[in-house]
């Protein structure tokens, strides 16, 4: 098995309407459909009532069976490779460093996000644990085994942290704090650090409070949308989802009051409608709160009901790459950049020297989330490929080397003489160990 797959999708020279970037107007999300009554809150999973036997690997062809969480958990196809309950290789990498682990029930997510591939609309084309997320399968696995089997050796675990992945549900809440439980019966939290991917929609400033206390070390917020707008539009009214925007702010502030700094965040995904200028707003506004940003690039999943959209240009995704980790990591500020009528950025605000240290240093274009034990700006959460594929990278999984970077050059628009990239290049290198 290997990450190599043939691709449905694949970013393009230009976004919607011909541009260099995706706007507003042209990325408008399908309208959902209600599924048949009987196909509702899993409904075929729950009338069939298989029972799971072990690790249940994703097939739309078998029954799925009765699986739900705290007792299961829906890990990453990254992390099952490392933990070796998967074969297979990922190009270029050792699969991950995080091992993200996703609530599962045999109902779903009850939200109906508009990029994302476990929404509520599938509900009759596809069992839950049968869903693809970030491009990849989840297969589900007991919890207690996945706890007690890096618990038998944390301290020489490849994973440099773990993240629960909380999902829209009645019994998410509970369920999480369960997990976290079995977790650190089995793991000391100083060796692995715990991280949060919460869900503000069910959730009050309590929960957030007793997710510290029980050992969390970074709590996250998926706003996604990068604006009230596109917020509503995809993960609100705009597609029957109940999110708000409001909310998801309320439960951010009060992760900011009660994690502190540098230990809060969100996620946010790039090329859904915002312009450059709307998403390193919001990065600031988070820096200026004391968190930071985890950035992803919009990528058209299957099943969606934006799979019919492109996804984010390379060169829009590659200067709000390196804005974000200059307002991140470097102390640069949005106010001193500049933009274009169309709210592209023309400018980082640095002298031209010190920009092209910081590309050459290459760290700015790896998958950026909660840090690892490497540095505080090269992530644990290296989600290899959940945003591209590898035939055309957007967030790269590893240190990018020389070939790399002249593509990275090329997409900035920033390529220097003598050193210019040749296609394909990249596909030629041998990745260094590490």
């Amino acid at each position: 098995m290997s990450c190599l797959k043939p691709e449905g999708a694949a970013p393009g020279l230009s976004g919607a309407d011909g541009k260099d970037y995706n706007p507003f107007a042209a990325m408008q999300p399908r309208s959902p459909r209600e599924a048949p009554v009987g196909l509702r809150n899993g409904g075929r999973v729950k009338a069939s009532d298989v029972r799971p036997t072990g690790t249940y690997l994703p097939n739309n062809n078998i029954l799925t069976p009765h699986m739900r969480s705290p007792e299961y958990v829906q890990l990453s196809t990254a992390a099952a490779m490392t933990l070796g309950l998967m074969p297979g290789r990922m190009h270029r990498c050792s699969c991950t460093r995080c091992l993200n682990l996703l609530l599962t029930y045999p109902e779903g997510c009850r939200a109906n996000c508009a990029y994302c591939g476990l929404a509520r609309h599938r509900e009759a084309e596809r069992d839950y644990a049968d869903r693809n997320f970030i491009r990849v399968d989840w297969p589900a696995v007991p919890m207690e085994q996945i706890a007690a089997t890096v618990g038998a050796d944390a301290a020489n675990s490849p994973f440099h942290r773990m993240c629960i992945s909380m999902i829209t549900h009645p019994n998410s809440d509970d369920d999480t704090k369960t997990v976290l439980k079995t977790w650190t019966d089995h793991v000391d939290p100083d060796a692995i650090p715990i991280s949060i991917l919460s869900n503000p929609t069910t959730m009050a400033r309590q929960d957030v409070r007793e997710l510290r206390d029980m050992g969390s070390d970074i709590f996250t917020v998926a706003l996604d949308a990068a604006t009230p707008e596109l917020f509503d539009r995809t993960r609100g009214r705009g597609v029957a989802s109940p999110h708000k925007w409001s909310k998801y702010w309320e439960i951010l502030e009060d992760a900011r009051d009660i994690f502190g700094p540098l230990k809060f965040g969100a996620h946010i995904i790039v090329g859904m409608g915002e312009t450059e200028y709307e998403v390193l707003t919001l990065v600031q506004q988070l820096v200026d709160m004391g968190g930071h940003s985890h950035m992803f690039c919009f990528f058209p999943e299957k099943g969606s009901l934006m799979d019919h959209l492109p996804a984010t240009p390379r060169d829009q995704w590659r200067r709000v790459q390196l804005a974000r980790y200059m307002i991140d990591y470097c102390g640069v500020r949005v106010d001193r950049m500049t933009f274009d009528e169309e709210g592209r950025v023309t400018g980082y605000g640095l002298p031209t020297g010190e920009t092209d240290a910081i590309i050459d240093a290459g760290i700015a274009f790896r998958t950026s989330g909660c840090p690892g034990k490497f540095a505080e700006d090269i992530s644990a959460c290296d989600r290899p490929y959940g945003d591209s594929p590898p035939s055309n990278i957007a967030s790269y999984p590893f240190q990018p080397q020389a070939a790399d970077l002249r593509l990275i050059r090329k997409q900035l628009g920033k390529e220097r003489e003598g050193d210019l990239y040749v296609e394909d290049e990249e596909f030629d290198v041998v990745q260094p160990a590490g």
